[in-house]
């Protein structure tokens, strides 16, 4: 397999003002990457997994030339990220989270056709080139509207639209569907599926939600704190979690920990992580356990909370997903905000 990005040592750290009182302010240095080393090969799809604050999109930022490693080397599509960074931006299409490089005052179609003209791509061609992309991802009932008057969504698909512009062989996605509705959001999957089986690009994809690296990823690497974890298909990261099982219980309550600790104390259980989740409306504890005995275990779990009078709303064992791979390997759940700092 050719192999279009290869990084090796890629260490970055930032300098953070954190405040103390009114007048007085901390600097304290971020590690954001601490020795990433990854390989992608040509045609496939491939995710970086993890929770806000865990790296993916310095890691993303790097390899697009728009920050520069403090440590380590990237090489993309044969090219140094530093020293041929020209090179490297004329073979690459980039959609970052947050996508702040649209012009609001034009129209989704002049932003294009500006995108376009930085890439000298001939005015007859581009227009044709703006055409096809528009029927690919759906534009056309608000393409010609200007951006201002756009749903946080409607940008987001424009910003994909963009970075297709160039028709790059390597495209970076940063969480590209992280403000969509869910109709735009599986629309953007099915998209990208395309572009890998049709088109045959590459595609490295940032994201924090679980079911869509399973869905859309041909190798995974999990990261956390800057550091990657673990890489490898997604059966083959769930194949890690072999003979173990997972239970999912959603409850109403304010004792979480308590239950939590007695959760942990039952043997056979490997790992134990709660967040807040909405469940018909309400406001919910989610607790995630993962253990190799579910049959044993499930009973001690319903007594005491039937005992302390929590109110349970579900409780199910499962199969492992990704989501427990980076349990088990973290202590924590995807969704938890690991950003320093904060």
């Amino acid at each position: 397999m050719n192999e279009v990005v290869r990084t090796i040592g890629i260490y970055k750290d930032y300098v953070s003002e954190i405040q103390k009182g009114i007048f007085k302010k901390e600097k304290k240095i971020v590690h954001a990457l601490r020795g990433i080393d990854l390989e992608i090969y040509e045609g496939e799809i491939f995710g970086l997994l993890g929770p806000n604050g865990a790296g993916k999109t310095t890691l993303i930022k790097i390899l697009t030339t728009l920050l520069l490693p403090d440590k380590g080397k990237a090489i993309v599509l044969g090219h140094d990220v530093v020293k041929e960074s020209v090179e490297v931006r004329k073979k690459i299409g980039v959609m970052l989270m947050g996508e702040r490089s649209l012009y609001w005052k034009l129209t989704g179609r002049e932003n294009l056709e500006y995108f376009g003209a930085l890439y000298r791509i001939p005015p007859r061609e581009l227009k044709e080139r703006i055409n096809e992309i528009a029927d690919f991802i759906g534009l056309n009932d608000f393409i010609d509207r200007l951006v201002e008057t756009y749903s946080s969504g409607q940008k987001m698909l424009l910003a994909f639209a963009k970075a297709l512009i160039n028709d790059a062989p390597l495209l970076f996605l940063d969480e590209p569907t992280v403000t969509m509705d869910p109709r735009n959001a599986a629309m953007i999957r099915r998209k990208v599926k395309e572009l890998k089986k049709d088109q045959g690009k590459t595609i490295l994809l940032t994201t924090h939600l679980m079911h869509e690296a399973e869905q859309l990823c041909d190798r995974v690497a999990i990261i956390d704190k800057g550091r990657i974890l673990a890489i490898g298909t997604p059966d083959e990261l769930k194949s890690t979690l072999k003979g173990m099982s997972s239970i999912e219980i959603d409850i109403l309550g304010n004792r979480v920990d308590e239950l939590i600790s007695f959760i942990k104390s039952i043997d056979g259980v490997t790992s134990v992580a709660a967040n807040y989740v909405r469940v018909d409306h309400r406001d919910a504890i989610r607790i995630r356990v993962l253990c190799d005995s579910p049959r044993e275990i499930l009973p001690e779990i319903i007594n005491q909370i039937v005992n302390e009078k929590y109110d349970l709303l579900y409780i199910n064992p499962k199969e492992p997903t990704l989501e427990d791979v980076f349990l088990h390997y973290t202590g924590r759940l995807l969704s938890e905000d690991t950003r320093e700092g904060l």
